[in-house]
């Protein structure tokens, strides 16, 4: 099997948009090929996708797509999901789904959002989380695969992730060896926690950050949070100081941009794309350089 981790390409700030990844849900309208296409043809050098087109096509088809365009998978979007009562055969199944995906994609990341509370139990969530991470983590470890912790804002505690700090995550993802489980730094979900620097230099430190995801906090959010994420510089992150501490902490791979936002959706691609090149390269990247 190729070794999956052999694809992440460190930061060259000769080339800045080799590390510079679009996810596929930004320009959720397109197709995966179409969203290889646009980046490819945008100078960027990699590509985060969800499971969605992934499916339309079939993994094996997305994995040569992405590599005739010359692009990497920053990462595979999403496994988890894990907190549901009962014995979790229906989601360990489809998570071991996940990972065999993102094993033939060749990415080492797979994006875990490990699911809410079903059962008013928020205790037993967290357990039932611990309890499935302990099973998949040797079947992604024998794929190559790292499990990416991602923890979301506290406002989606009940409905997608009982984890909500870096914190939370590292100490789930403690038991295991880096490589095989590691976490997901998200600016929208975490840029408000007063200890996030310590947080980001641990998960450096322990070698965990398996992803940097970038996109604003819009201010006032819209009716529906899910999609209050913004174009960078359209809320109120500061990118600077977040992706100071990202670099200290050691972490040079790619920099995945992550929109929901419906207003981006209704626009044109290539547009959209050229806007994130130029947020990132006016406000994300002069932190991620010497």
């Amino acid at each position: 099997m190729t070794s999956v981790a052999a694809q992440q390409a460190p930061f060259d700030p000769a080339d800045p948009y080799r590390s510079l990844s679009l996810n596929t849900a930004t320009t959720k309208r397109w197709t995966l090929a179409e969203a290889v296409d646009g980046a490819a043809r945008a100078g960027l050098g990699a590509i985060g996708l969800w499971r969605d087109r992934v499916d339309e096509i079939g993994a094996a088809t997305a994995a040569k797509i992405v590599a005739d365009a010359g692009l990497r998978v920053s990462s595979l979007c999403r496994g988890g999901f894990l907190t549901e009562p009962g014995d979790g055969q229906a989601a360990l199944d489809d998570n071991r789904r996940a990972i065999d995906d993102a094993a033939t994609l060749a990415t080492r990341e797979l994006v875990m959002v490990v699911g809410g509370i079903p059962d008013r139990d928020l205790v037993a969530a967290r357990e039932r989380v611990d309890e499935r991470l302990a099973v998949l983590a040797p079947y992604a470890a024998e794929r190559g695969v790292r499990l990416a912790l991602e923890p979301l804002h506290p406002m989606f505690c009940a409905d997608r992730a009982v984890i909500s700090t870096l914190a939370q995550a590292l100490s789930m993802a403690q038991p295991y060896p880096a490589e095989t489980v590691g976490v997901v730094v998200d600016t929208f979900h975490i840029w408000w926690d007063p200890s996030l620097e310590e947080q980001i230099a641990q998960a450096g430190a322990s070698g965990r950050i398996s992803s940097y995801q970038v996109c604003d906090w819009l201010n006032p959010m819209t009716a529906d949070p899910l999609l209050s994420r913004g174009m960078m510089g359209d809320g109120v992150i500061d990118f600077a100081t977040i992706g100071r501490w990202v670099r200290t902490a050691g972490y040079r791979g790619d920099v995945e941009v992550e929109i929901f936002n419906a207003a981006v959706w209704a626009g044109d691609g290539r547009e959209v794309l050229e806007t994130m090149k130029q947020r990132y390269r006016d406000l994300v990247l002069p932190s991620l350089v010497d």
